[in-house]
């Protein structure tokens, strides 16, 4: 079995380091097994998740794919996915408990800041030559991209695609690099590279409903700690730490 994938671990002593540490009695809630608390999530929680549990260990990857490692016994104890489909499914399979919305995004077209390909408005990315970066189908942000250009009539955009990738990061990624003239991203993924793109907002009436969900692990063997760790999330440290990234908070 193959649990990482693309996916990557982020450990305590890394996050402690970066975060600055931390050690009130909050944080040693998921400290209390011989297994560290280990959250499956979304790539585009990358830099909240840590921020609210300092001590936990991350794997941050597609939901699509961290589902997939989930149902195959991965040793994950929480999972939060980037839209509601995924942990349903888990849910219906009695893969994981009861999912609860923690957040909601919202979707943006990011190109590089010198724009070379004179990407203006959604409506560009079907000039002859643009390299579009989307994710891929099956990735949530991948198959938002394809309900935005389906509303506006535009999925012939979809023919200047150069790259599906894995997760929302690696659109983001390549388009900072310059290697593609636009890509598809969460609001919240164009902050960490805000320096190199530049945003352009979806048209009105396009915007699709996106809601992000967690739940504990059905098999977890830190149940106290998966517990703890939701409760985290959906409490006013975690809602803070969401609504300073740019997420939207319930």
């Amino acid at each position: 079995m193959r649990w990482l994938g693309s996916s990557f671990l982020v450990g305590a002593s890394v996050i402690l380091a970066a975060c600055g540490g931390g050690g009130d009695r909050e944080d040693q809630a998921s400290a209390g097994s011989d297994r560290p608390l280990t959250v499956y999530a979304a790539a585009s929680l990358t830099e909240v998740f840590p921020q609210i549990d300092p001590n936990a260990r991350f794997n941050f990857a597609g939901s699509d794919e961290l589902a997939t490692q989930i149902r195959e016994g991965a040793p994950a104890d929480v999972y939060a996915a980037a839209n509601a489909k995924y942990p349903r499914q888990l849910y219906d399979e009695g893969v994981v408990e009861k999912p609860v919305v923690f957040a909601s995004n919202r979707l943006i077209l990011i190109v590089p800041k010198g724009n070379p390909a004179a990407i203006e408005r959604v409506q560009d990315l079907r000039k002859p030559g643009t390299k579009l970066v989307v994710a891929a189908e099956g990735v949530p942000v991948g198959d938002y991209t394809r309900e935005v250009l389906r509303t506006l009539e535009l999925s012939d955009a979809l023919e200047n695609v150069v790259s599906n990738e894995d997760d929302v990061k690696g659109v983001a990624g390549k388009v900072a690099l310059g290697e593609a003239d636009a890509g598809f991203v969460y609001a919240t993924d164009a902050t960490p590279v805000r320096d190199k793109v530049r945003v352009i907002e979806l048209p009105a009436g396009s915007q699709p409903p996106i809601e992000y969900e967690l739940a504990v692990v059905a098999a977890s063997e830190n149940k106290q700690a998966a517990d703890a760790f939701v409760k985290r999330v959906l409490g006013a440290r975690g809602r803070d730490a969401l609504a300073a990234a740019g997420f939207v908070v319930p």
